[in-house]
């Protein structure tokens, strides 16, 4: 069988990055539209779920990276090519302002179209996010480098540890992914501290991947 060729990979990145703005910032302004209804654990659910479908959905196609930081961890340390690192961040970038568009198109611009804000603090969330990012991407890295992780588990994995992390969405928005973020500033107008959601994940990610290829190698030794 013929492998997909990178501009179908790319177009399934967009369109798992989708879902997932669609999904998770969609559950946040549902909670504002619906006065509380879903609280923080149903936003949670909603980003742990989607993130779960859609690495069973589409990682055996482009690898489910749906996350520029994700994409340039691996890119760090020689498991994803240079070429196809661009096309992948701009898929999933568009991904995530398309489904912003929809959301504003079909709720309004209510409960910040689920932008993520600095509610601790720079400094603090800065923090936050960058260890969230971390563990994510330690998580990543386990289930989906290391053969010695049972095959099978990567989507249920990858989408719990999303869904912990959200469950402290109130604090950061708890966005471990610099295209989740840029969404909504895109679509609301809403770029406070919007640096941080690039740097933060991006070098959260890169340390973690790093450290489990460190990991790795004093284990086999």
């Amino acid at each position: 069988m013929t492998p997909p060729s990178l501009a179908q990979r790319a177009a399934a990145e967009g369109i798992g990055t989708f879902f997932l703005v669609l999904i998770g910032p969609g559950a946040v302004m549902v909670d504002t539209y619906t006065q509380g209804a879903l609280g923080p654990t149903g936003i949670a659910l909603a980003f742990a779920f989607v993130v779960l479908a859609m690495v069973y959905a589409l990682g055996h196609l482009s690898g489910a990276h749906i996350n520029p930081a994700v994409t340039l961890a691996f890119w760090s340390i020689r498991r994803f090519p240079t070429r196809e690192v661009a096309p992948y961040v701009a898929a999933q970038c568009l991904g995530a302002a398309l489904a912003a568009g929809v959301l504003r198109y079909v709720l309004g611009p209510i409960g910040a179209l689920g932008a993520t804000l600095p509610n601790v603090g720079v400094g603090r969330s800065f923090l936050i996010e960058w260890l969230f990012s971390f563990g994510l991407m330690l998580v990543i890295m386990a289930v989906a480098t290391d053969s010695r992780v049972a095959n099978g588990f990567a989507g249920l994995a990858v989408g719990l540890t999303v869904g912990f992390c959200a469950l402290l969405g109130p604090l950061t928005g708890a966005s471990m992914n610099p295209a989740r973020s840029l969404g909504p500033a895109v679509m609301g107008g809403i770029w406070t501290a919007h640096w941080l959601y690039w740097v933060a994940p991006i070098g959260g990610m890169l340390a973690a991947a790093w450290t489990y290829n460190r990991l790795r190698s004093a284990s086999a030794g």
